[in-house]
């Protein structure tokens, strides 16, 4: 694979970047936004949102030195007009003539190495009002956010191939959660709270939409940092962190877990039995990572609309929750490997975009409070995920 065909994959990978394009059309009033990766010798068209029939399509190229993306590759500063033919620059450059446009702006995207990957363009054939600082500075932000996830998906990838070498695993601990847990993390914190100040800047309800969008991106690469970092953890060495202490309100935290899937996940249903007779001594929140992670799980492999029963109890001796989804039983083969690391299988489907860490880390969980996690699965019986651990309190409910 070529190296320009790599980074319009990368840039496609990111999926903020449709919705990105058009809420740039919308704060700028241009018709016409992109993502370009621009090199010493190439531009290349990696996403556009066109609705001026400008006719960049991804992996379509230009000629690099028609293009104010290199002088930008150059100098690595925005370019800002609104009046093309009245700038004392811009009114005898060629490329506007070129291609026919009277506003451009476009914006350097970054990557934290310092490296020039492209820029986050927009133009129209008509002039526009760019004078607002808001304009400038959500771009760059969508810069940035772009600009991070490439770098979060390069960290994640190499990651997972060096994890794989055992005699890697000593260096890789501490590097590898510090990155996770600060150099990601924090970027990240910082485009959720950038999409908070530019929601009070918009009033189109299809803009706020996708703001949201923005926000449930950030979400999910959250997520999955959390993911790794657990991973990292518990394979690395120094195991699952836990919080111990007696749960009086596990059941609460287990009933908004099954809400939060039920509404992420809508079409299925959740048959919920819960007979909490004792009270559990647990980590509470881990119990209801373990909880989700299984039912995502049942969802996600389960046949579709069809119920998933759950059922948790909790005696003297011990504490039960099981996870139960109808389909196809899993061949034998795969069940061996259910619970390693970025085990997904011939289960996984192409849509599923995870890294296949979830039900390690249930695993891993149970595996912290000294319990277990078995399955079942048969022809006509379904698929059940069961949980148990000995239950150490010595309080009733």
């Amino acid at each position: 694979m070529s190296s320009a065909a790599s980074d319009v994959q990368s840039i496609s990978r990111i999926t903020a970047v449709p919705m990105i394009l058009q809420v740039v059309t919308r704060i700028t009033g241009m018709r016409f936004a992109a993502v370009a990766r621009v090199t010493d010798t190439t531009w290349t068209c990696c996403a556009a949102y066109d609705l001026i029939d400008f006719g960049l399509k991804p992996g379509d190229e230009l000629k690099l030195e028609t293009t104010i993306c290199n002088e930008i590759r150059q100098h690595r500063q925005p370019v800002v007009f609104g009046h093309a033919s009245d700038h004392p620059t811009f009114s005898s450059h060629p490329t506007p003539k070129m291609y026919g446009f009277e506003s451009y702006i476009s914006i350097p995207i970054m990557r934290s190495n310092g490296e020039f990957f492209g820029t986050l363009c927009a133009l129209d054939p008509e002039a526009a009002d760019l004078d607002a600082p808001q304009i400038v500075e959500s771009m760059e932000l969508f810069a940035q956010l772009i600009a991070l996830n490439l770098d979060t998906e390069e960290r994640l990838l190499s990651s997972r191939t060096a994890l794989i070498a055992a005699h890697e695993r000593a260096r890789l601990r501490e590097h590898f959660i510090a990155v996770l847990g600060h150099d990601l993390r924090n970027p990240l914190a910082s485009i959720s709270i950038a999409a908070e100040v530019l929601e009070s800047d918009l009033n189109d309800p299809r803009d706020l939409r996708k703001i949201d969008l923005i926000r449930g991106s950030c979400k999910r690469m959250l997520a999955l940092i959390s993911d790794v970092l657990d991973f990292a953890r518990g394979a690395l060495g120094g195991g699952i962190d836990l919080s111990m202490d007696e749960a009086d309100d596990l059941a609460d935290e287990l009933r908004q877990v099954a809400h939060e899937v039920d509404m992420a996940h809508p079409g299925h249903t959740v048959n919920m039995s819960m007979e909490l007779t004792e009270l559990v001594v647990c980590d509470r929140r881990r119990i209801g990572q373990l909880f989700s992670n299984l039912l995502i799980n049942a969802i996600t492999h389960g046949e579709p609309n069809t119920p998933i029963d759950v059922s948790i109890r909790s005696d003297k001796n011990r504490f039960e929750l099981s996870v139960a989804n109808s389909g196809p039983p899993i061949p034998k083969e795969i069940v061996k490997k259910l619970f390693e690391p970025f085990s997904r299988g011939e289960r996984e489907s192409s849509s599923n975009k995870s890294l296949g860490l979830g039900l390690y880390i249930a695993a891993e969980i149970a595996k912290a409070h000294d319990g277990k996690i078995t399955v079942s699965s048969s022809e006509g019986e379904g698929t059940r995920f069961i949980f148990t651990m000995p239950n150490k309190s010595s309080k009733k409910r």
